[in-house]
């Protein structure tokens, strides 16, 4: 049975003029996407997917063009939904976050709720598992909140919380990998 692979983007240019979906990998996250590519992992991976957010979709460039594979950009891999807010400096962002994560069925701010983000992303995941187009492993490249709420969910925890990434500068990325 093949894998999939869930990555979470690498540091982002955060730059608050530019709206959260349009920032790119900065040259930390695109250092570290890089030589992600290279890991033995990937060299069974036949198919990228990623959200269609621009820091996703630059970490699924750099992992696809190390082994000419497909893109499949589908926007249900995308982050929770924090348009109503825009840019939030830190440390006030981190406590919206921490919010976020311990109230699920509320929504913080005008952002999407997490138990819609986590029912989104189990969705998309799952759609992805059973319908790809390929038969091998495929990584999916996406965000540290709705990975946490993934991983909760498949780890059958209440609280996504635990599982975030600790408070950083716009990404660190990781990987689970587990059947498809």
């Amino acid at each position: 049975m093949p894998n999939l692979i869930f990555i979470t983007h690498p540091e982002v240019a955060i730059d608050p003029a530019v709206p959260v979906p349009h920032w790119a990998l900065s040259p930390t996250g695109r250092s570290r996407m890089e030589a992600f590519a290279r890991h033995p992992i990937v060299r069974t991976v036949e198919a990228v997917a990623c959200s269609n957010e621009r820091k996703a979709r630059d970490g699924a460039e750099i992992l696809a063009a190390h082994r000419a594979l497909p893109i499949i950009v589908d926007p249900e891999l995308g982050e929770n939904d924090r348009s109503a807010t825009g840019y939030i400096a830190p440390p006030e962002f981190w406590e919206v976050v921490d919010a976020f994560f311990a109230d699920p069925t509320r929504s913080i701010r005008g952002w999407e709720r997490a138990v819609d983000a986590q029912a989104r992303i189990v969705r998309a995941v799952t759609r992805i598992a059973e319908d790809r187009a390929v038969d091998g492993d495929m990584a999916v490249v996406s965000h540290g909140g709705v990975g946490s709420l993934l991983f909760a969910h498949l780890s059958g925890a209440p609280d996504a919380r635990p599982y975030a990434q600790p408070h950083s500068g716009g990404g660190a990325s990781s990987a689970s990998i587990g059947r498809a």
